[in-house]
Parts: C-alpha cells; sequence; structure tokens
C-alpha cells in the first residue's frame, strides 16, 4: 500500500515541440485523473522546445494540483525527459508514456491489476506485437519492418525474451524505478533498452502486456538517422549498463 501522502500512480510525460498533440492529451489526462479512486499526479517533462510547448502545458494545465510541468532547460533527448520525471515521480506505480497518448490510458488498469496480482514483478512492458494486442493504425510497412528488425538484433545480444524494446509505455513499481533510473545514463531514443536491462541486471521481475495502439504520424523518430543512432546504442548498452553495475552495484 502506498505510504501517507504518497500517490498511488504516476504518469510521466517527456514533451519536445508537443505543441500540435500535447494539450489535447493534457485535457484527457485531466478527464481521466477525475475519476480515479486514489491520488495520482502526472509530471510532463518539456525539453527545451521552440514551438511553446511549455507555456502551452502550464496555460492547459493552470490550477490543476495533480500536475507538475518540468522545465528541461536543454534538448539532450528523450532518455534524459523521462530520468528527469521517474526521479521525480513519487508514486507507489509509475508509467511513463509518449505525450500523444498512442497507447491509451485505459490500459493503465490491467497493468496495476498486474502490479497486485504479480507481486514477484517490478517493471511491465507494453508489447504491441502481443497476441491480444489490438493495433488501431499501424506504422508505415518500412517503419514497422526496421523496429522489427531491431528488436530481433537486440534478441541476439541483449535483451532475450523482450518482443517489444520500444513501445513508450512501460511501467514501474517505485522501488524498481529508483534502482533503475539512478543508474540510468543513455539521454537518446535507445535509452528503452538500457532500462530493461538494468532491470534485468538488478534483479527486477519483468513482463510484457498487451496494450492498444494508434500510431502518429507526427512520430519525433527520424527513421533514418535515429534508426542507425539507436543501434549503435544499442551495441554498446551492454557494456555501459555492465560499467554502471561495477560503480553501483546492488545494494549501495
Amino acid at each position: 500500500m502506498p505510504a501517507a501522502n504518497e500517490p498511488h500512480l504516476s504518469i510521466v510525460i517527456p514533451a519536445f515541440n508537443e505543441a500540435v498533440r500535447l494539450p489535447a492529451s493534457l485535457r484527457k489526462l485531466a478527464e481521466f485523473g477525475e475519476v480515479l479512486p486514489f491520488a495520482h499526479e502526472v509530471l510532463v517533462v518539456v525539453e527545451k522546445s521552440t514551438d511553446g510547448t511549455l507555456e502551452l502545458a502550464r496555460e492547459t494545465t493552470a490550477g490543476q494540483a495533480n500536475f507538475q510541468i518540468i522545465a528541461n532547460d536543454v534538448q539532450r533527448g528523450k532518455g534524459f525527459a523521462v530520468r528527469t520525471g521517474m526521479l521525480r515521480a513519487q508514486g507507489a506505480h509509475i508509467f511513463y508514456m509518449d505525450a500523444d497518448l498512442s497507447v491509451p490510458l485505459e490500459d493503465i488498469a490491467p497493468f496495476l491489476d498486474c502490479f497486485r496480482d504479480r507481486p514477484e514483478i517490478g517493471v511491465l512492458v507494453g508489447n504491441r506485437q502481443h497476441a491480444r494486442s489490438r493495433i488501431v493504425k499501424s506504422q508505415a510497412l518500412l517503419r514497422r519492418k526496421m523496429g522489427q528488425a531491431f528488436n530481433r538484433v537486440l534478441q541476439g545480444f541483449a535483451l532475450s525474451g523482450i518482443r517489444d524494446t520500444q513501445c513508450g509505455f512501460k511501467a514501474f513499481r517505485k522501488r524498481a524505478a529508483r534502482e533503475i533510473f539512478t543508474r540510468q545514463r543513455l539521454d537518446g531514443f535507445a535509452f528503452d533498452v538500457e532500462v530493461l536491462l538494468l532491470a534485468q541486471r538488478l534483479g527486477c521481475g519483468i513482463a510484457d502486456l498487451p496494450v492498444q495502439w494508434a500510431n502518429s504520424t507526427e512520430s519525433k523518430v527520424r527513421i533514418l538517422r535515429d534508426s542507425l543512432q539507436m543501434l549503435r546504442d544499442a551495441i554498446r548498452v551492454r557494456r555501459l549498463v555492465e560499467r554502471t553495475m561495477k560503480e553501483m552495484p546492488v545494494g549501495e
């Protein structure tokens, strides 16, 4: 059970140049929060943007105590934004998800149910390839094939048993989040791989669950440049995690 004054649920949203998509998502989050039977918080981490994202986020959430708008003064990458929010979150269960809510908020409930029913699990991963996942709007064929190829590479040298590392919908018990994100280092899109490798090394139980998912045509991933960078990061991430675990072993 959450400690006194601790939210049951924290939601972390990274945002960079999200003036088009973010306001509608924030309104959905506010409506979602109104019917929750427990305390919650939403942390929106805005990287330095050029389209007024920060101002819109503050305006849309003005007067709503459950929202925190965190302004990062630099634009270092999604991994940095997520890490900022995860280390600030206070909830017993902490989710991070994409600013467009490509996985709908109603999918939070089965993840919380899984945490309740399976105390050995510390990390839950949305899996778009799960047999029971429902893809409402698919990615373009090339983007989908590149994502599948990326995950096959990871299966070969780093992450066995996790079929969808890049789904932007993951959940953590608070203790697992602290253990992982105090050690997490990558700032770019491949940070998910590092997070999951750290979870494995730290002995956090990991499971995946089906999700609903709708592709956004406004994705910030540049298909060629970012895919190559993600592959380079993924190749070196195992060494990075090994070094991190030597510097910060379990229990320290």
